[in-house]
């Protein structure tokens, strides 16, 4: 009688199911695996991963078979450059699904991300035995240093996240707005301007035309009589006449001879 799952969708490790007692993958293997493990534990749904690598280490004579797989969605590779390789892809869709693994690996390296792996019915193993066929059980992750190393990071990382996530307080919609405990600060009064103050200052700046007003025809005129006007000639000659400004300063009293004068 089949065993009823508790999950409807099974995600398959198919590159580890593929090698399971092999150094080289085997699509064969993995085709007979996959229906044994539906006949004994019926899924609604079921996802079959296989890393990228893994149509060039397959037999000649299933390449064919792989690449028709591929096309009908039969088998699922990770997408190139995928962080983890395909057991981060592999475990991902478990995750999303909700789905059991079969698989023989332990993913250690992801227990600290996946910790669901512990769960009962969340991994299933199996191996096949001569002259019997596959043998399907439930699977516990074995620990080890990576599993450890993992664990301890994931942990890390999530008490930094839930530290900074509790230092910054976020208010509900429905919480009523906190009281403020102090008067905002006052302004210095020699900052604070006043619109009086403004008003006054406006009306006492007297307003000046952008436009320089032309000068009269009466100014250009009297500068043109000026300039057009014969100089007059000097009456005393320079250096005589520097001498005496230099001996006497104004309010002296001399005594001199009149020779000649003008108006």
């Amino acid at each position: 009688m089949a065993e009823k799952p508790t999950r409807t969708h099974l995600v398959i490790d198919g590159s580890n199911i593929a090698t399971e007692g092999r150094s080289l993958p085997s699509l064969q293997q993995l085709d007979e695996a996959v229906r044994a493990l539906l006949e004994e534990r019926p899924h609604e749904t079921w996802t079959v991963v296989v890393d990228a690598t893994f149509g060039h280490r397959i037999e000649s004579p299933e390449k064919q078979m792989y690449e028709e797989a591929l096309a009908a969605n039969e088998l699922v590779t990770p997408p190139a450059g995928t962080i983890g390789r395909g057991d981060k892809f592999l475990l991902e869709i478990a995750d999303r699904a909700n789905a059991t693994v079969f698989s023989n690996d332990s993913f250690q390296e992801f227990h600290g991300e996946y910790e669901w792996l512990f769960d009962e019915g969340r991994l299933i193993g199996g191996k096949p035995v001569p002259e019997v066929g596959w043998i399907f059980t439930a699977r516990t992750p074995v620990r080890g240093p990576r599993s450890r190393m993992a664990s301890r990071v994931a942990s890390e990382r999530r008490g930094r996240s839930s530290a900074s996530r509790g230092s910054r307080r976020v208010l509900s919609p429905t919480e009523p707005l906190p009281v403020p405990t102090r008067p905002p600060p006052r302004v210095p009064r020699r900052r604070q301007i006043s619109a009086a103050s403004v008003a006054a200052s406006t009306a006492s700046t007297p307003e000046v035309d952008d436009e320089v007003a032309p000068p009269s025809r009466a100014g250009r005129s009297s500068r043109s009589r000026q300039s057009s006007s014969p100089s007059v000639e000097a009456v005393n000659e320079p250096l005589p006449f520097i001498e005496f400004i230099a001996e006497y300063g104004p309010g002296s009293v001399v005594k001199g001879e009149v020779v000649s004068f003008t108006s």
